[in-house]
């Protein structure tokens, strides 16, 4: 069977691997359709993902078609096309007790820890699939993008008329805009590049936006937009170092910091900066079984429109090639998808 390998970091390989054999009780063999590329994936490919882990058969944004179900099985079917939640959890942990499925003691995220979806097939568990029979495959592998940032604006807990900043327009943070904008929160989005700061006023009516310009911080501007008071709110999805460390002079006065970012790097702060405004630090992580259920309906509903996600497509017999072109900025890529069966 096929399958792609990143072996180790800005080397894969096309491999052949075992036939993943007929799904136990609770399981489902798919076929993988479509697989959006994900800064994990970029980060892994890079080197800098702290918890990945080589070699490694990426793929957690995933598309799939049900092939095959084990005894039990009764939320999907044969034919079903489905999104799948990548978050392979114990069930038995003190989060997992908790509902907080996406923080397990010993969680496993396919494509990170383990094997994910560049292949021809896999087995998963059924409850991890959500099924549509409305949403294109693509749709579908763009849910669980969408579920990072419906689950972080749900850590934020911005209310109508705050003043929510997010910083870095890219994947992560866009799909952190689609949610913040439902909550009737003044948005500003702050990011190095213009065109995507141009992007989020044309697509999503923003309409106060920040050039963060290197070392540069235009604090006059932000005190401009925000009448001296900062932000109530303010989400760091870079996973840059410097703009982690700098999110904090951005906060308002007993207002909150949400990193949704990752980095291998230590973070470091004067912690006066933090005691002063008697401020709130959080950190966001995955996303929850009701993100995925949310988000399939609001895009079935045309609340979430996804035709401006998908910038890039490439085959199963191209990925090698043009997979490190994708992570230049310059590319202009916003979701790359793989069209890797049917």
């Amino acid at each position: 069977m096929r399958a792609i390998r990143l072996e180790e970091p800005k080397h894969f390989s096309y491999v052949e691997i075992d036939e993943p054999g007929s799904p136990g009780p609770g399981q489902v063999l798919v076929e993988t359709n479509r697989m959006g590329i994900c800064g994990t994936d970029y980060s892994g490919f890079l080197g800098k993902m702290p918890f990945f882990s080589y070699p490694r058969v990426i793929g957690h944004e995933l598309g799939v078609t049900v092939l095959e179900v084990g005894g039990g099985v009764q939320n999907v079917a044969p034919g079903d096309t489905c999104s799948v939640e990548p978050y392979m959890n114990c069930g038995r942990c003190y989060a997992c007790r908790k509902g907080a499925t996406n923080c397990c003691e010993t969680l496993k995220v396919i494509g990170v820890m383990i094997d994910g979806g560049l292949c021809d097939r896999f087995l998963i568990r059924a409850e991890k699939l959500h099924p549509s029979k409305k949403l294109s495959l693509e749709q579908l592998a763009l849910v669980e993008t969408l579920a990072i940032g419906c689950h972080c604006t749900d850590r934020g807990a911005p209310q109508r008329g705050d003043q929510v900043l997010i910083i870095g327009a890219g994947p992560i943070g866009l799909a952190t805009l689609e949610f913040m904008r439902l909550t009737g929160a003044r948005i500003t989005v702050m990011d190095m590049v213009e065109s995507r700061l141009e992007f989020c006023k044309k697509q999503y009516g923003v309409e106060h936006t920040l050039l963060a310009k290197g070392d540069h911080t235009d604090l006059e501007r932000v005190n401009d937009l925000t009448t001296g008071d900062r932000y109530a709110l303010v989400t760091d999805a870079t996973g840059s170092k410097k703009s982690m460390c700098d999110a904090l002079q951005y906060v308002a006065q007993t207002g909150s910091l949400v990193y949704v970012g990752i980095t291998t790097q230590e973070l470091a702060f004067e912690q006066r900066f933090m005691h002063r405004p008697e401020m709130t630090i959080k950190a966001s992580r995955n996303a929850v079984p009701e993100n995925f259920t949310r988000i399939i309906d609001l895009i079935e509903k045309g609340v979430i429109d996804t035709n401006p996600w998908i910038t890039h497509r490439t085959s199963f017999g191209d990925v090698v090639g043009e997979f490190e072109t994708f992570t230049r900025p310059e590319s202009g890529v916003l979701k790359a998808i793989i069209e890797v069966n049917g």
